[in-house]
């Protein structure tokens, strides 16, 4: 290449295409402009920072000026915001920045000599590029609620913004917290503040949090937040928030009020391209920079990468927005590659997710049954609850799957919680929806086999089974949001579990007949009515509606048995 590459924001996508482009083209002058203190830290990291799990600061900074320069030979501009974008003239305008942090010398790399002197005495100065890689980031939504300007109303996205609330905590001056908003970001925050003894509530305008997740799932994970005394609201929003003598209050929709010493609000993240407004560079409706799939803007020279990019989502063909570490960096080495003259493409999103939730994971990848009907998109759902590892070796925990499919066996999505095992069975799901496999495809994977790590019948295994089963006409499923229109004079709802299991709980209107006993009790059921079968988490009643439709009748079997629906209807 041998040009002269302008690389706006650093963290994963700028700063993974800078090294990426150093690697390709040792002659290439690459300059990087960072509005922050920072050119690349673990920001995924920052709420366990908080916490305390990562106790040395050091170890979030993944690249310095300093080291970038040794390196890789990259000038990198610390605190150098970039306000104005000229395809035209093929400059940026850069605004120079006191330190974000209250401190520090000015450690950007590129600055020496008389080109330090001139900058420092102009506010504002020009740079010139031959290719523009626009990684902006999003920010934090701030929407108008009164009193958001309080500075007890803490929002978190970068270094300085961890250093402000780990101050808080750490001197004492905040004994409680409100989280609002219920994402991966508020999630974890409510997790580290209980962790450093705070008392927490978390405030979610949703019916659920954890958004990727549907509701007959994600009830697992505010079980766990509640367990660990974390107090839930939802379905109420933040109204207001008003300083007070000691502390803050946070009024709801409903008009309740809360008490704390800080909030924490983490409602979502917005793309930051403002700065491009009259740059010609094509926006998308919520402000997300379009590209192609070599990450190339409609501007000839001008790349974007990261969480202001829009991108097509594998699974529907739609556009959206990840605002992920994985997919940036991705997207920068794609870039890249592209701007040296190596033919590289972006295929897509899926939004495969993770979180910790306490002593749970949840993991995701695909579309939701939200999204799926959002998009008009026809599907199919089956739920798994299995074990871990093999039962019979100590310490299996239980892992409830989902699995997301359409009539031809295309996987849509998937969601997984337990707490072991649920991140390496997304992994799979997301490498076969990646790779183009199917549902049934799950059901023939050949995974890897010991009883401390899984079962000879791995539960992607059985979700395959699931499947081939539903597509193969061997089984009929109904759900759990299908028992809501549940119809008496038309349907039977029969439960085949044990006496005892049945005298402990179960769903209202129930019939009780055991699996063990079914056969020689067929007299008792109905034929002019279909004959709705749940056992505990659905393997007995798969058996009895077998059983059932050889003989004659019409059998579902309830997705997920019992244990679904009890995880559906769990309320905080």
């Amino acid at each position: 290449m041998g040009k002269k590459a302008v690389i706006v924001g650093g963290v994963a996508g700028g700063a993974t295409a800078a090294a990426r482009l150093r690697r390709l083209d040792e002659e290439a002058e690459i300059v990087i402009l960072e509005r922050g203190d920072y050119i690349s830290f673990a920001n995924c990291g920052l709420p366990y920072y908080i916490g305390e799990e990562i106790r040395e600061r050091e170890k979030l900074l993944l690249q310095t000026p300093e080291r970038m320069k040794r390196r890789f030979n990259i000038d990198v501009r610390v605190r150098s915001e970039v306000v104005r974008v000229d395809p035209a003239r093929k400059t940026v305008t850069v605004r120079r920045l006191g330190p974000e942090n209250g401190g520090g010398p000015d450690t950007s790399a590129g600055d020496t000599g008389a080109e330090t002197a001139g900058m420092a005495a102009a506010a504002e100065y020009e740079e010139s590029y031959d290719v523009l890689l626009l990684s902006p980031g999003a920010r934090p939504l701030r929407p108008a609620i009164p009193g958001i300007d309080s500075e007890r109303v803490l929002t978190l996205r970068n270094m300085a913004d961890a250093d402000r609330i780990k101050a808080r905590v750490d001197r004492g001056g905040a004994r409680s917290a409100v989280v609002i908003g219920g994402g991966f970001i508020g999630v974890e925050m409510a997790e580290n503040l209980r962790r450093r003894g705070l008392d927490v509530t978390l405030a979610e305008a949703a019916p659920h949090i954890l958004p990727p997740f549907d509701d007959d799932m994600v009830p697992l994970a505010e079980q766990e937040l509640a367990a660990n005394g974390v107090r839930l609201i939802l379905g109420n929003g933040v109204a207001s928030f008003a300083d007070t003598a000691d502390g803050l209050r946070v009024t709801l929709q409903n008009g309740d009020v809360l008490e704390a010493d800080l909030a924490i609000l983490a409602i979502g993240v917005k793309p930051d391209t403002a700065f491009l407004e009259g740059s010609g560079i094509a926006l998308g409706p919520r402000g997300h920079i379009l590209v192609n799939e070599r990450m190339q803007t409609n501007i000839p020279d001008i790349y974007a990468v990261g969480d202001a990019v829009e991108v097509t989502d594998i699974v529907s063909g739609a556009k959206s927005a990840v605002p992920l570490a994985g997919p940036a960096n991705q997207q920068g080495r794609i870039a890249a590659d592209n701007i040296c003259g190596i033919p590289s493409v972006y295929k897509g999103a899926q939004g495969t997710a993770i979180v910790r939730v306490f002593g749970l994971t949840a993991a995701c990848t695909g579309l939701n049954e939200r999204s799926l009907a959002r998009l008009d998109i026809p599907y199919r759902a089956v739920h798994l609850h299995a074990a871990s590892h093999a039962g019979y070796f100590p310490g299996a925990c239980p892992i409830s799957l989902k699995l997301l499919f359409d009539d031809n066996g295309r996987i849509l999505g998937a969601q997984a919680l337990g707490r072991d095992g649920a991140d390496k069975r997304i992994d799979v799901i997301a490498a076969a929806i990646r790779l183009g496999g199917t549902a049934c495809d799950l059901a023939g994977l050949e995974l890897a086999y010991a009883p401390p790590y899984s079962s000879a019948k791995d539960p992607v295994n059985m979700a395959g089974f699931l499947a081939q089963n539903v597509l193969n006409g061997l089984l009929q499923v109904v759900t759990v949001r299908d028992l809501d229109a549940f119809d008496p004079s038309r349907a039977v709802l029969l439960d085949v579990r044990t006496a005892a299991e049945h005298a402990a709980g179960h769903i209202p209107g129930s019939l009780h007949i055991p699996m063990d006993e079914l056969r020689d009790r067929l007299h008792e059921l109905p034929r002019d009515r279909e004959i709705w079968v749940y056992c505990q988490v659905g393997q007995r009643a798969y058996y009895a509606a077998r059983v059932l439709a050889q003989k004659g009748f019409s059998a579902k079997n309830l997705s997920g048995g019992y244990r679904t629906y009890t995880i559906a209807k769990w309320k905080p």
